[in-house]
């Protein structure tokens, strides 16, 4: 499965931005697509995660209110609507997609990874 992002950029804080991601197929059985992200000098950490079958949404608390992750199931594509960006939230954000549906909050689950898309919330 190969995963390609788009949608990053500069954006100012208070803006909004969306995060694309086109996965070239879709496993048989159950299957979930996530959003993490790494900030410069920091550990990769886990954004949203939505499972593929039931549509299942999952996000971390700083982004709760603020973010919403979708998917488009004849498109293979998920998106990550980002609103009322911080200067915190600037980071790479990469693209994963898993097999198997538990533990979606690590990203040990996740099977294949894109090459992720700078973010960048600035004034």
């Amino acid at each position: 499965v190969l995963l390609v992002e788009s949608g990053g950029g500069l954006v100012q804080p208070g803006g909004s931005m969306r995060l694309s991601c086109v996965a070239s197929e879709r496993p048989r059985g159950a299957f979930a697509m996530g959003w993490f992200r790494q900030a410069p000098g920091k550990e990769r950490e886990f954004v949203s995660a939505i499972t593929w079958n039931i549509g299942a949404l999952s996000y971390t608390d700083s982004v709760k209110g603020r973010f919403t992750i979708s998917r488009d199931y004849a498109k293979n594509t998920m998106y990550l609507q980002m609103n009322n960006l911080k200067p915190t939230d600037t980071a790479v954000y990469y693209c994963a997609a898993a097999i198997h549906t538990l533990e979606l909050r690590s990203e040990t689950t996740y099977d294949y990874w894109g090459q992720g898309t700078q973010v960048t919330v600035s004034s």
